[in-house]
């Protein structure tokens, strides 16, 4: 017998991430009996609910608003309320506020009930054809160049599959940066209008990635899928890797050139090779 939506319980709602027909008979039905729907995007959320002839009232709860919103939905919820909470597409809590909701719950003691549905990282991964057994979903990069090389550098050495939002404008700069950090050869998926009718999943290498959008303008939100790094067949202790520096260095290499050349032969990142390269000292070499 179904039983919910229950008082006092706030459910976590996915919602489609395009195609209107990728909900759930269950969330149809919590959206249709909960008391009230918080929503990132009453407007969005307004056509959905007209879709579905669904008439709960709603409630805004973004990133501007959640500070004072959340203790007003707190309030509901100890007064008996049942609240659904949905996001723009996919599952709440993914890249948007609705973690600090559902975290404020959890302290109170208010129960939280999933009711799943469509993620773009989850749909785009099933369908790239990079391994699926190891992943790690890192949500939107640094908008700031500097901040977005030092965030991938600090992933340089990761193996398993890498899923990241991107936006269209700033789509080219991700590509170029990934191209220096990562090298150019790595292998991407690119995935934009999932489950719509123009759905595009593109496959290749960096470097022809790089190529692609400078003869197409991006368009649309993407979900970017990058190959882990392989396993290193190189393993060199402190002394070789200070030798084989050495040796770069005194043939007129730069220190980063010849840390971000080094680093990808051992499971070091380049900015852990680039310190070694520092406590070298070489007659007539070329300085950075």
């Amino acid at each position: 017998m179904q039983t919910d939506p229950k008082p006092s319980t706030l459910y976590v709602v996915g919602t489609p991430i395009g195609n209107l027909e990728d909900i759930t008979f269950r969330a149809v039905r919590i959206l249709q009996n909960v008391d009230l729907i918080a929503a990132e995007d009453t407007r969005h959320t307004g056509k959905l609910l007209q879709h579905l002839q669904v008439k709960t009232p709603q409630i805004s709860y973004h990133e501007h608003n959640r500070t004072s919103r959340i203790p007003e939905l707190l309030e509901h919820l100890h007064n008996g309320k049942a609240i659904a909470l949905v996001s723009d597409a996919g599952m709440p809590g993914i890249s948007d506020p609705g973690y600090e909701l559902v975290k404020a719950c959890v302290e109170a003691g208010i129960s939280v009930v999933p009711i799943p549905g469509a993620s773009a990282a989850i749909t785009a991964l099933s369908a790239a054809g990079l391994p699926t057994d190891r992943f790690v979903f890192e949500g939107f990069l640094p908008a700031k160049g500097q901040q977005r090389r030092e965030y991938l550098e600090a992933l340089e050495t990761e193996s398993r599959t890498l899923i990241f939002y991107e936006s269209p404008h700033r789509l080219r700069e991700t590509l170029q940066d990934l191209a220096e950090v990562w090298g150019s050869d790595r292998q991407i998926v690119l995935a934009r209008e999932l489950t719509k009718l123009y759905e595009e999943f593109w496959r290749g290498s960096i470097e022809d990635a790089i190529a692609h959008y400078q003869q197409r303008e991006p368009q649309g939100e993407y979900t970017i899928l990058v190959a882990g790094k392989p396993p290193s067949q190189t393993q060199l202790t402190q002394e070789q890797l200070k030798a084989e520096l050495q040796q770069l260095i005194s043939q007129g290499i730069s220190r980063s050139q010849a840390s971000r050349q080094l680093a990808k032969y051992t499971s070091l990142n380049r900015r852990q090779v680039y310190q070694l390269a520092l406590s070298i000292v070489v007659d007539s070499e070329d300085l950075q």
